[in-house]
């Protein structure tokens, strides 16, 4: 863009000097020409043509102060300008890219803080279950100790209530044989009695 600002004013004022130079040439070519009614182009008029003479060399040094002077510094400005405005763009676009760097990488931290977060999420609810599981099996230990004793503790007092059960079954025959006949049993010939007839009665 600059260096087309540049070009365009270069150009203009190169038309200009042009056209500066070839009125004085044309009013020499013409001396004799004659405007009607425009007196500011009658070049048989001296004033005319000096008129026409001092505005070219204006121009033509205008010109050569233009294209040597004020055009180098405004194009100078504008190549500044245009560097100014290439480097804020490169600065611009690598800012951008760190700014899709980082974004890039806080997903990606989401990410696995997400993954990280359901890993121990799982690992909370399998180590809850293992030790869900562990409490079940020693309960279970644990009642089933309980029953084995409670059926040793019955069968004890069963076996104790039968043997005081049996001793009382011969002290009672016995005191009905005394009864009956007046003669004491046999005490082995009683105890073997009293433990058929348990036997046959399963205890």
């Amino acid at each position: 863009m600059a260096r087309s600002a540049v070009s365009i004013t270069r150009k203009a004022a190169s038309s200009l000097a042009t056209c500066a130079l070839a009125l004085p040439l044309l009013a020499m070519a013409a001396p004799g020409a004659r405007a009607v009614g425009m007196p500011q182009l009658d070049f048989a008029n001296p004033l005319v043509i000096g008129q026409v003479i001092w505005g070219g060399a204006i121009f033509l040094v205008l010109y050569l102060l233009l294209s040597r002077s004020a055009l180098p510094r405004v194009e100078k400005v504008l190549a500044g300008r245009r560097q100014t405005i290439d480097n804020d763009l490169d600065i611009a676009r690598r800012a951008k890219q760190d700014a899709d760097a980082a974004v890039d990488e806080l997903h990606q931290a989401r990410r696995s803080a997400m993954a990280e977060a359901q890993a121990n999420v799982e690992k909370v609810i399998e180590d809850a279950r293992l030790a869900a599981l562990r409490q079940t099996q020693d309960m279970n230990a644990r009642l089933a100790q309980e029953i084995r004793d409670a059926e040793a503790r019955v069968a004890h007092a069963r076996a104790e209530a039968l043997g005081s059960l049996r001793q009382i079954a011969g002290d009672t025959a016995q005191t009905l044989v005394h009864q009956v006949t007046g003669t004491s049993a046999p005490a082995d010939l009683l105890a073997r009695q009293v433990d058929h007839a348990a036997a046959a009665r399963g205890f």
